[in-house]
């Protein structure tokens, strides 16, 4: 290999050394921190960007997207002095390369840190039934606890989940049987209120059926004495007709000797009807009134046989 060759091989390695050196390709959600003689100078956004050749270099490379950054369970004690475990997970986002790159030497590990003792402070300030209710108000504490430290590092803490909260055995037990007993509580009052309420229901359908009776009952009486009361109207009106009728017939010819015919028929009839009932002999007071009245009857009787038959 000759001269020219080598000299040919070491410019070309030259020239891709330089435009390495030179072109720059950041990718989508990116930020790379460009320093020139090791000052800050600018930061690099997505896309195709150019830097001079042995005098800028990239200091740091971020990343623009959300980031979830599990926190290390801990022993945390709470105003009641019980030791509870907690685990967590924080999700943050860089906003700011340079703040990011200059404003600490690791943010990863120092917003790490940090909802670490805010989370031991935040517990520490309630009792343990409290811990498991309020869950909310702890991570919003510790959100804007460090949002405000890490905007110095140029990150944006967005949000803090509590992943668990293991309280000792012992009081995981007595816990336990606080909830049994409570549900037995429960359920015994959920009884007792089935029965008072089926006592309800049973004195209300024994008042509804009462009433019920009562009212059958009394629209009972009111139709039978609408039927007797028609009934005697009917009675009345069938006697009035046949008073009117017997007076009707009374006016006329021959109607009170008719009269006179029934009633000593009907005189003669009970006479003979009571001797025939009992041993003792009824003569009545006055034979001569019996006389009369049978006398009377007969010559009616001949006169009816002896007319002429009015057709």
């Amino acid at each position: 290999m000759d001269v020219s060759t080598i000299v040919g091989i070491v410019v070309l390695i030259i020239v891709i050394m330089t435009a390495a050196q030179t072109l720059k390709i950041v990718p989508q959600q990116h930020a790379w921190v460009l320093e020139r003689l090791g000052r800050y100078h600018r930061t690099l956004t997505p896309g195709l960007s150019f830097a001079v050749p042995f005098v800028d270099r990239i200091a740091y490379k971020h990343i623009l997207k959300e980031i979830p950054l599990e926190v290390p369970s801990q022993v945390c004690i709470t105003r009641d002095n019980t030791q509870l475990q907690v685990d967590g997970v924080l999700y943050f986002q860089v906003t700011d390369p340079m703040k990011a790159s200059y404003g600490s030497s690791n943010f990863v590990f120092a917003i790490t840190q940090l909802s670490q003792t805010t989370l031991r402070s935040v517990i520490g300030k309630l009792e343990l039934d409290k811990t498991f209710e309020e869950r909310n108000f702890i991570n919003h504490s510790i959100v804007s606890s460090l949002d405000e430290a890490a905007s110095n590092w140029g990150v944006k803490v967005l949000r803090y989940e509590i992943k668990d909260l293991t309280p000792p055995k012992e009081i995981l037990h007595a816990m336990q049987a606080q909830i049994t007993a409570e549900r037995e509580k429960r359920a015994l009052i959920a009884a007792s209120e089935g029965r008072k309420q089926e006592q309800i229901n049973i004195a209300s359908g024994s008042r509804e059926a009462s009433i019920q009776k009562s009212e059958g009952e009394r629209q009972a009486a009111i139709n039978q004495a609408q039927g007797q009361a028609a009934a005697i109207l009917a009675v009345a009106e069938a006697n009035s007709q046949a008073i009117q009728k017997i007076a009707a017939a009374i006016q006329s010819n021959g109607g009170m000797e008719a009269v006179n015919l029934k009633v000593a028929e009907q005189y003669v009839t009970a006479f003979g009807n009571l001797a025939k009932q009992g041993t003792t002999l009824i003569v009545p007071g006055n034979l001569a009134d019996m006389s009369s009245m049978i006398a009377s009857a007969l010559t009616i009787v001949n006169k009816g046989k002896g007319a002429p038959e009015v057709r």
